[in-house]
């Protein structure tokens, strides 16, 4: 009979309910944490094996004598919700609760262990007044601020994007090409954290290291010069800043990004004044990495302060404003987009630094030579090695007064204003006769207006946005701006510990005993936003006292993606798989065995129809077995048992979950062929019962919820070399389970050597030899 999963899923899911509850205990906590989803709808495979990798570490966790903590909640605000309300024409939060409804009972049907107390969802107003509480004390710190910016605009969502949030030009979300737009937006000045952000990578345990190098060329730390270039005519300052000063002989032009912000002052009389305006915009909005370089002269032209050069300047699409000042000095002997831009434009090649037994000639250059060398053609700095003239060389312009030494960031200010409705309102009053005011904790929450149309944004609703100033009585206006989801996303795990907890964000106690996150796991498209954000929240909670961590995560699993056909599953391609489809056909139990065992859990997945299959026979293999259990073992499979346990229980200490099953399935296909005890199948059973737990609950029946992770004996698998002697000459050598007893060892030597006598006359010496004496 075919293993029954649609009744034994309903019986566990019903036990489950209170089994997995958390509290703080005497025992070593865990903390293990997979990203909470979108609720969109559905879940998808990509959820499944986030989730099932999760589940696996937790339940192992907890069999082995942790006290784990295990939630989970969604991160319910965002565009889709407000999207949705169009097109099905539902309140973003009736179309967001149908789906966390839904999407929760699909959870709990793949049989995780989560304590679904702690359940939250980042739209109910009783979780983002912690938004707004966490906005004021960002406020009071200086670290809250409001200005007029030009900043990243979708046309399509209607809404402001951070730097982050602009992928190749176009919009993370839809794909949308993205404009600039000039408004007055909010942003949190995490630009003050940079060094501790960086610095503090070395408190992390286990991360990928390309998350970590993510992590470090998004905050950017680059130590150089500040150098102070004149613009010929008006004297204006334009500060350059580079990493490579030991190069500045060799500057040929100077470029400036298309954001410079004296760009419009510069340009003011330039002859081809409108030419150069059309040419920005086009540049600005295609101002991203891998694009072809473009350019365009302003008629302007720099003075180079080491050598008064007169340097034409240019403005130039692959010069970012994120970096540095805006402007840059272009070496192209030196630099290879300076060397391809110089070559598109004519603009001529000056050598600076001279490879040990060559000369390069700029005329016939293929490329830029950017490794070390020997000055040249650099005044007093001739024959000095380059990286010993970068340090003279900023010396001496910091000494002259034309530049100084300088810390530059990559890293911008985190812009969370979104012109929306489905978000958290950021608690600011705007009074004209007192100014901008922040709301008081006291009135916290400021909840969103529940009666709106489709499509309407929270500047839309007038009944929200009137109200009164607090200071004076006059009529206000509430501030119409929500927050970026990502805020909601900072600091969710917190909530987790205490989400009753109505007088603050966190409980004291329960964040000292359960943070930081021992294992988060999720995908590696969070390298640099959730979790460059989520590090920034926690040290500035560090800062007013609510955490004693300086870091949220110790240990990140960034999980491969699951694919179908070569290609990320998506309607548009025909390839998804839905979890639904297949726990409907195969159960939960299959469906994480093939998740699990496909691939190593950080490399890509290919779907495959077989896969499923396969696992789905060795899931009825294993229920079958409960006919052939013996009163007794095999020695073979006592010895294999023991091996099992040591090989499973490291493999999924080092995530390698695909090797541990390989593991399994070998044992259970040498149960087809050996006696095994059922003493020795609950062992098996327990192994089994992170990657299946249904099967082995309900085979192991009363001891699932209570047994402790299988030891290992290595007595039972370790072998010794024996010598049989008989009347103390050599007649063989044996070799037995080291645990052999010692009447075992007796009639083992009597059939080697074909000798029948008593067993007194058999003399032997433990671990070493068996002397027969005839």
């Amino acid at each position: 009979m075919d293993y029954p999963f649609k009744e034994i899923e309903e019986k566990w899911q019903g036990v489950w309910q209170e089994t997995f509850f958390t509290e703080k205990t005497s025992l070593p906590k865990y903390y293990c944490l997979e990203m909470f989803p979108y609720p969109s709808g559905r879940i998808h495979m990509g959820h499944v094996r986030n989730y099932v990798i999760g589940d696996v570490i937790a339940r192992q966790k907890r069999m082995n004598g942790f006290s784990v903590m295990h939630p989970m909640g969604w991160d319910a605000f965002g565009l889709p919700a407000e999207n949705a309300a169009l097109t099905k024409n539902i309140h973003p939060a009736r179309w967001t609760y149908d789906n966390i409804s839904y999407m929760k009972e699909q959870l709990k049907r793949l049989g995780l262990s989560y304590d679904w107390r702690r359940e939250t969802a980042t739209c109910k107003s009783d979780y983002y007044r912690w938004n707004q509480w966490l906005f004021l004390k960002l406020y009071e710190k200086g670290l809250a601020y409001r200005k007029e910016a030009e900043v990243n605009w979708c046309p399509k969502c209607q809404t402001v994007l951070a730097n982050e949030q602009v992928e190749n030009g176009k919009c993370w979300r839809c794909e949308s090409e993205v404009g600039l737009k000039s408004l007055e937006q909010w942003f949190f000045k995490i630009t003050e954290y940079c060094e501790r952000l960086l610095s503090d990578l070395n408190l992390l345990g286990e991360w990928p290291e390309s998350v970590v190098t993510m992590q470090k060329n998004w905050i950017g730390k680059s130590e150089g010069s500040l150098i102070y270039f004149k613009e010929e005519k008006t004297e204006r300052v334009i500060p350059v800043f580079t990493t490579r000063p030991d190069t500045i002989f060799g500057a040929t032009y100077l470029t400036l990004a298309p954001q410079y912000p004296l760009i419009e002052k510069l340009i003011a009389d330039a002859e081809n004044e409108e030419e150069i305006k059309k040419f920005i915009k086009k540049a600005k909005i295609r101002n991203r990495e891998g694009i072809e370089k473009e350019g365009i002269f302003t008629g302007l032209y720099a003075i180079n302060p080491v050598n008064n050069q007169i340097l034409p300047i240019w403005i130039a699409n692959y010069v970012l404003m994120e970096y540095g000042t805006g402007a840059i000095m272009a070496v192209p002997a030196h630099d290879q987009r300076d060397f391809e831009f110089a070559k598109k434009y004519d603009l001529p090649i000056k050598v600076v630094i001279q490879p040990k037994g060559e000369i390069l000639n700029p005329e016939t250059l293929s490329k830029a030579y950017e490794e070390d060398g020997v000055l040249t053609g650099s005044t007093c700095f001739n024959g000095l090695e380059n990286r010993e003239a970068i340090h003279k060389i900023s010396a001496w312009m910091e000494d002259k007064g034309i530049g100084k030494k300088e810390t530059c960031w990559r890293l911008r200010d985190w812009l969370i204003s979104r012109q929306r409705y489905w978000g958290t309102p950021i608690p600011i009053i705007y009074c004209d006769s007192c100014g901008m005011i922040p709301v008081s904790e006291e009135e916290l929450p400021v909840t969103l207006p529940e009666e709106t149309k489709p499509g309407q944004t929270l500047a839309d609703c007038l009944e929200f946005i009137h109200c009164t100033c607090p200071r004076c009585g006059n009529p206000a206006k509430r501030e119409t701006d929500t927050m970026d989801t990502f805020v909601d996303s900072s600091w969710y795990f917190l909530r987790y510990l205490s989400p009753d907890n109505k007088d603050n964000m966190v409980s004291c106690e329960m964040s000292e005993y359960w943070m930081p996150v021992d294992q988060y796991i999720g995908g590696v498209e969070h390298a640099i936003l959730h979790l460059l954000y989520a590090r920034f929240i926690t040290k500035v909670l560090f800062d007013v006292g609510v955490v004693d961590v300086k870091e949220p995560f110790i240990n990140l699993l960034a999980q491969g993606m699951v694919i179908k056909d070569g290609a990320k599953m998506s309607k548009s391609k025909g390839n998804v798989v839905d979890p639904d489809e297949i726990l409907e056909k195969y159960g939960a139990d299959t469906m994480r065995l093939f998740i699990l065992f496909a691939a190593p859990p950080t490399k890509q997945l290919e779907w495959d129809d077989k896969g499923i299959e396969g696992c789905w026979r060795f899931i009825n293999r294993i229920y079958r077995l409960t006919d052939r259990l013996a009163d007794s073992d095999d020695r073979e499979i006592l010895k294999l048992l023991h091996k099992t346990i040591k090989v499973v229980s490291e493999d999924i200490e080092k995530f390698s979950f695909n090797t541990a099953l390989a593991r399994l399935m070998e044992f259970t296909n040498e149960c087809y062929q050996k006696k095994i005890s059922r003493d020795s199948f609950k062992k098996f059973l327990l192994l089994l019962s992170p990657f299946a737990p249904y099967l082995a609950s309900e085979l192991l029946k009363d001891e699932a919820l209570h047994s402790k992770w299988p030891s290992y004996d290595e007595f039972k698998e370790k072998e010794i070399l024996i010598v049989v002697q008989v009347n103390g000459k050599l007649k063989a050598k044996i070799t037995v389970p080291a645990d052999i007893s010692e009447d075992e060892l007796k009639e083992r030597a009597k059939r080697e050597t074909a000798i029948n006598i008593e067993p007194k006359n058999i003399v032997v010496v433990p671990n070493r030899l068996v002397n027969i004496v005839v």
